[in-house]
């Protein structure tokens, strides 16, 4: 994902959490307008509701309510109304992005792709703006919260009989209370010579009343929420309305207790007449809100109604629905999805054959076809359509939910499958590289015609001892990766081998086991193209008595052998067991097996012998001896980091060294031990000659 695709999710999320807390807002409006006779209690905790919803975003419901729907349960017929409501709830919707890069080829070097970096500096001044005022307020809480936690420290203990501690403060701030665990009520000094015996008995009982409500706490949640949200107008006006019916549900509180009205008003008018209000509103004091409306509904109205049954009706189902809606919507949103993904992410019914163009310096298309084997795994068959004829089969292709993952010897598909179950959207990743890749399903009047591979030539008579009829050895580009082997009818070439390659590869020996060599035997690399001579495809090992008769003649090579004891690899099963891939391929064709971007190996239709001599030869440096008792031909991939710094091993999604790669990987495992072995030792050689 881009930086530019998560920052529009990013918003759009935020706008949506919005846009849902604001309907709850209203809905709050209107609750508190119906129980507007009611006991003030009843409105506070609906506009507790709604500011303690700024922290529960639906989504989260939603989510749960995704996880609860079974898996086996059946799709529901309608679902417009669930759409509906959907839609209502979340109006805005990130718009796709399209993420176009450079791309490789599957047989080319890889180049890393460079593509210009857009800078969004909108978000991140949004973000600058909203940390400002988050700090802001932060800041100016916390220099109140020390200013009243320093009054605490140094304020004197008062004998009143109260449920929490008294203390005497000789700052003039209104009595509250202080605290939101272990609270702790402030009195002003000659607060007792101020107000009348009942005067002060009916002040305390109003704070004595906050501690039994909690309201530091509700406040302080709100705070919360004020300090997070302090660019939404609701929570400010929120913050408004829970302070005025807090304080009218003191009020009526301090009133039941049998508290005279017209003395409680005086009581509070004498304590606006002497002392501050409290700097904090997580310190409930005596005063706040409306102090005109306040004295006149203590003198006239008393306290309001108690809930009848159908307002504790209203009120129940109003917050069953808060929580179930989103929680169905998130049951029919599961549905949904199953329903519109039934007939499309079933294996069956992705078996079929998919066509896409990778955008390079030229465009490159490329088919796969992927087929079921009844009720056994999916296989996958990846075609070049502008390169060398035949296809590469996958070594694994997987399908889960829409999600589709095509493992091919050097490079992977990850993709996701459309809603109408018509194009894969994705990534193709080959060595440290990705590039966008997007498929569509083929019809019969788009299908792209695969070249067919030529027929396959009879092989070699097993007996013959054949020679290159022409052979061209050429220096390697210096971008390209290898040594590549194909091998096509009579046909031979390598990529990127350098001579010491070409000694491994025919005569199946190790770099130790190559000695006395000069430094461009190992360091400079060709690519040669010869035609055999003779009838028939010849055998690898006959290709490898070619190989011996061009280096006599054209690298005027001279050689003989030794008997060494030398460090030795043993390839073994791990205890995990093998990870590997039988191939489905028939057991006479040759396969593929090469090495791509550093830290890729790759091989289709391989033995476990095959393979240990790969590895042995392109990345151990060392005699790699079979012991894994595998038998048959299978297909695999490998990747790891290199050892050295051409590879970064600061990326934390780097792959694992080689010898915990094979075991993670492959279910393999590699030994060091000692063996005498067949060193060749270089007595002659020289450059090639001209072709």
């Amino acid at each position: 994902m881009t930086s530019t695709s998560w920052n529009e999710g990013w918003l759009v999320s935020i706008i949506n959490h919005l846009w849902q807390s604001t309907l709850v807002v209203l809905l709050a409006l209107l609750l508190s307008w119906v129980l507007r006779r009611n006991q003030a209690r009843a409105r506070y905790w609906v506009w507790m509701a709604a500011s303690m919803k700024l922290l529960v975003p639906f989504s989260l419901l939603v989510a749960i309510g995704e996880r609860l729907r079974p898996a086996a349960a059946s799709p529901v017929e309608s679902l417009q109304f669930a759409s509906a409501i959907v839609n209502m709830a979340q109006p805005f919707s990130a718009r796709s992005q399209n993420i176009e890069s450079a791309t490789v080829h599957l047989t080319e070097p890889v180049i890393a792709a460079s593509s210009p970096h857009h800078v969004h500096l909108l978000p991140a001044l949004f973000l600058t703006v909203w940390l400002c005022g988050l700090l802001f307020l932060l800041a100016r809480w916390a220099r109140n919260w020390w200013a009243i936690r320093a009054t605490v420290r140094s304020a004197s203990p008062m004998p009143l009989l109260t449920d929490v501690p008294v203390l005497s403060s000789s700052l003039l701030f209104e009595p509250g209370v202080f605290g939101i665990f272990r609270p702790v009520l402030l009195l002003p000094e000659k607060i007792l010579n101020r107000l009348s015996a009942p005067q002060l008995r009916s002040i305390l009982a109003h704070e004595m009343s906050h501690v039994r409500r909690r309201d530091n706490l509700t406040a302080a949640i709100h705070m919360v929420v004020e300090a997070i949200f302090w660019f939404h107008p609701a929570v400010w006006w929120i913050g408004n309305r829970l302070v005025e019916e807090r304080e009218r549900a003191c009020d009526e509180a301090v009133l039941e207790l049998g508290n005279e009205a017209d003395v409680y008003a005086q009581s509070i008018l004498n304590v606006c007449k002497f002392y501050t209000e409290s700097p904090m509103a997580c310190m409930s004091g005596v005063t706040g809100s409306d102090l005109k409306r306040r004295i006149i509904r203590i003198m006239t109205e008393q306290t309001g109604r108690k809930l009848d049954l159908s307002k504790k009706l209203v009120l129940s189902v109003t917050a069953v629905m808060a929580v179930a809606l989103p929680v169905t919507l998130g049951l029919v949103h599961a549905t949904q999805v199953r329903a519109q993904s039934a007939p499309t992410n079933p294996a069956s019914n992705i078996a079929s054959t998919w066509q896409g163009i990778l955008h390079t310096n030229r465009d490159l298309r490329f088919v796969v076809k992927i087929a079921t084997a009844g009720e056994g795994p999916l296989r996958a068959t990846f075609y070049n359509i502008d390169g060398p004829p035949g296809g590469i089969p996958a070594i694994s292709t997987t399908l889960n939910g829409s999600l589709l993952k095509i493992e091919l010897p050097f490079a992977t598909y990850e993709g996701t499958l459309s809603a109408d179950g018509n194009s894969i959207t994705g990534m193709w990743k080959q060595g440290q590289n990705s590039s966008s890749l997007k498929f569509v399903r083929a019809t019969n009047e788009t299908e792209w015609a695969i070249p067919e591979p030529p027929p396959r030539m009879a092989p070699m008579a097993a007996d013959a001892n054949p020679t290159f009829e022409v052979a061209t050895i050429k220096p390697t580009r210096p971008d390209e990766h290898g040594p590549r082997y194909d091998f096509r009818g009579r046909r031979f070439s390598v990529i990127h081998a350098s001579l010491s390659d070409l000694l491994k590869f025919s005569y199946g020996l190790q770099q130790s086991q190559i000695a006395k060599t000069q430094g461009w035997v190992n360091s400079e690399s060709y690519d040669i193209s010869a035609v055999s001579a003779g009838e028939g495809e010849p055998s690898i090992k006959q290709w490898g008595s070619m190989v011996k008769k061009l280096m006599a003649d054209r690298f005027q090579l001279k050689f003989h052998f030794e008997k060494r004891e030398q460090a030795v690899y043993v390839l073994t099963v791990a205890k995990s067991g093998p990870k590997l891939t039988k191939s489905q391929s028939d057991p006479s064709e040759s396969g593929g097996m090469g090495f791509g971007p550093p830290g890729n190996f790759g091989a289709t239709n391989q033995t476990m012998a095959d393979v240990a001599n790969a590895i042995g030869q392109g990345v151990l440096n060392r005699p790699v001896v079979d012991q894994t008792g595998l038998t048959g031909r299978f297909n695999l991939r490998l990747t790891w980091t290199p050892d050295g710094p051409a590879i970064a091993t600061e990326n934390p999604n780097a792959p694992p060294d080689f010898f915990t790669a094979i075991q993670e990987q492959l279910g393999l495992k590699v030994v060091s031990t000692k063996a005498p072995v067949d060193v060749l030792v270089i007595d002659h050689v020289e450059k090639p000659s001209s072709n």
